[in-house]
């Protein structure tokens, strides 16, 4: 007969079948996770809660918060994901790479719009969305300690990517001028250890930023002479106003030395549920993305990547007719809120508007401006605090509602910021 367990490894057992937590062991578990403890409370999803429960409430909300497209994708696309569905072998495994087809498609795009050239064996790699991409590109690349340049404000991702990943995120500014370039060469010589990575994104998330090819020719340079790697994000690369394209960072030559490109399909084909994108660029670095990616996923639903294939390889009407229906909506939001009361800078690219909150009421901050136009107007939009200590004063709206609904939109807002005591057009001062 076998001797009996001691007490602390029965304890140890029970607890690894999930016969219970003991009460000796819960109390040596610390809940306070390392990760979790570099993750501040996220900003933006205090409006989001409260958005859902005015919805929920029945009341008639105006979102114009998250990034969320409202049109639907092209019809040839969803009928390639149903066609590809029905076939019995498309429901196994996918290539957490991305199928071929799809990775030359991603090629043949770069190559048509930007004159590219693209290896889809060695330069290519489907992601599940630029999101997923650009955080598991971290986890390939980042050692706890590392310095990474990244814009302030910006997407959530740029940052909290990294910071989850185990770097010190050291802010640069967001505005493609004299003092971003400033601030660069300050990062280099003063931070210690050397930054290893520089984030871009262009047009910017949320600012709408957008850059020049010169702009692209002397990072690529400065990155050269420092030793960094530059990661951009391109996730709004065909939604550019007034017939201004934006450039890749890749055109500049020799820029596959240094960096890496984000795209996605989710604003350019209005797929954004369908969690498609792609890294494109440096070898060394698809290649660490790539063999991440292979411990982590099997990639996107195989119907999903051949949808995405007609998407890329079929007609491109709807990038055009998608451009021209957000320029409309930017030109209505700007004039209507103007008109308002409330001046908006037109966007030059990008889904987004980034907004100075009235004068009148910054002193509330972007935080509670955005809960009491949210309470007081039904209008949904992002506090721009929620995008780094730089972003507070601003709000973020997304042209993702018809042009009626913003419209209406801008008389809730004008009845809010008279409520306020703001003076509005056609208002007479007291």
């Amino acid at each position: 007969m076998l001797p009996p367990f001691p007490a602390q490894q029965k304890r140890t057992i029970a607890w690894h079948v999930g016969n219970g937590a003991d009460p000796e062991m819960q109390g040596n578990m610390s809940e306070e996770f390392y990760r979790i403890k570099r993750l501040p409370p996220y900003v933006i999803a205090e409006v989001n809660a409260m958005r859902a429960a005015a919805r929920q409430a029945g009341e008639d909300i105006i979102d114009l918060g998250m990034g969320n497209p409202d049109l639907p994708p092209p019809p040839h696309v969803i009928e390639k994901l149903v066609e590809v569905a029905r076939d019995p072998k498309a429901h196994g495994y996918s290539a957490s790479k991305g199928i071929v087809g799809l990775r030359r498609a991603q090629a043949n795009y770069y190559g048509r719009r930007f004159g590219v050239d693209l290896c889809p064996d060695s330069e290519v790699v489907v992601t599940l969305g630029s999101k997923e991409g650009l955080a598991n590109l971290a986890q390939a690349i980042t050692a706890p300690g590392d310095v990474v340049l990244a814009p302030n404000p910006s997407y959530p991702i740029h940052t909290f990517g990294f910071i989850i990943a185990g770097a010190t995120i050291r802010s640069v500014p967001t505005t493609p001028d004299e003092a971003y370039f400033a601030a660069l060469e300050r990062a280099v010589k003063f931070t210690v250890p050397k930054p290893s990575v520089l984030i871009v994104n262009y047009p910017s998330n949320p600012t709408a930023e957008v850059v020049d090819l010169v702009f692209y020719e002397r990072l690529v340079a400065f990155a050269k002479e420092h030793g960094i790697w530059i990661l951009s994000d391109l996730a709004y690369s065909e939604l550019y106003y007034d017939g201004c394209p934006t450039p890749s960072i890749l055109q500049v030559p020799g820029a596959k030395d240094v960096a890496v490109e984000f795209t996605s399909m989710s604003k350019t084909y209005s797929m954004a549920g369908w969690r498609i994108g792609f890294a494109v660029g440096n070898k060394t670095l698809i290649s660490a993305l790539t063999r991440v990616k292979s411990y982590l996923d099997y990639g996107a639903f195989t119907p999903i990547q051949a949808a995405a294939v007609a998407a890329l390889n079929g007609p491109q009407d709807i990038v055009a007719a998608n451009r021209a229906l957000y320029q409309k909506r930017r030109d209505v939001l700007v004039d209507s809120f103007g008109k308002a009361g409330w001046h908006i800078p037109a966007p030059r690219a990008s889904m987004f508007a980034w907004a100075p909150v009235p004068p009148a009421l910054a002193h509330l901050g972007s935080l509670e401006f955005s809960k009491q136009l949210l309470t007081q107007a039904g209008v949904a939009v992002a506090a721009g605090v929620g995008y780094g200590e730089e972003g507070e004063g601003f709000v973020r709206i997304a042209m993702v509602e018809n042009e009626q609904r913003l419209r209406q939109a801008a008389r809730s807002v004008k009845r809010y910021l008279q409520s306020m005591g703001v003076n509005t057009p056609g208002q007479a001062s007291g």
